[in-house]
């Protein structure tokens, strides 16, 4: 049974290859979180953020994507102009790996038939599963309770071009709206620690990654005429 499910396997990626025009890539670039610690600059990346993504065309104007990222983020309240969160003085680290699925539109024709250069904005989104550590406070020193997983959604804008026949280059920012209100210590979901919650509970955190991407194709040119 394993063999069969190996020769299918094999067979299928194959077909995909031969079929469509792919991309393989690496993403590189900076993040930034948004919550209940620290200033709240919706992008404004300053730790590092890197992962890879692999592109499927199924169209001069859409495709779908799969990536994985990782990403540190960190903030402090000592960089904030609120007051309040100045003179509370917290500060965390957390790091995010991300597996993403989704679909990319392109607002331009971006035929990979065509020769020479071409240029399209284009909007990414999706849904995210990721890990990160479930953090809390003690005496305003943070620490790490386990491991979580939660699910996100991506709201990613780009632009990209064809540099030749084989690489394209993008430069994207994305926001997640993560299912999780913890990135940064405020809200455990650990019953024994909920009299240390704080912040607006009621409103989740977010996450950014901003950065560069450079993939590769491959396979045979794919017809975009209509069956």
């Amino acid at each position: 049974m394993n063999r069969l499910f190996i020769l299918l396997f094999f067979l299928l990626s194959s077909t995909l290859i031969k079929a469509q025009i792919n991309e393989i890539g690496f993403f590189l670039g900076g993040s930034n979180y948004i919550g209940d610690v620290g200033p709240t600059t919706y992008i404004a990346p300053h730790d590092v953020a890197l992962g890879f993504v692999y592109r499927w065309n199924r169209s001069t104007r859409h495709s779908y994507r799969f990536s994985y990222t990782y990403g540190k983020i960190s903030s402090d309240d000592l960089d904030s102009d609120m007051p309040d969160r100045y003179e509370r003085g917290l500060s965390f680290k957390n790091n995010i790996h991300e597996f993403s699925a989704g679909l990319e539109f392109n607002f331009f024709e971006f035929d990979l038939h065509k020769l020479g250069s071409q240029f399209t904005p284009y909007v990414y989104t999706g849904i995210n599963y990721f890990s990160y550590k479930e953090l809390y406070y003690i005496d305003k020193e943070v620490k790490e309770d386990y491991t979580a997983g939660a699910l996100a959604i991506p709201m990613v804008l780009g632009v990209k071009a064809k540099l030749n026949r084989r690489f394209i280059l993008s430069l994207e920012a994305g926001a997640r709206f993560a299912f999780t209100d913890n990135l940064d210590g405020s809200n455990p979901k650990n019953e024994n620690l909920t009299s240390l919650q704080f912040g607006n509970i009621n409103s989740n955190d977010w996450y950014v990654f901003t950065g560069f991407m450079l993939t590769y194709t491959f396979g045979e040119n794919p017809c975009y005429c209509p069956d």
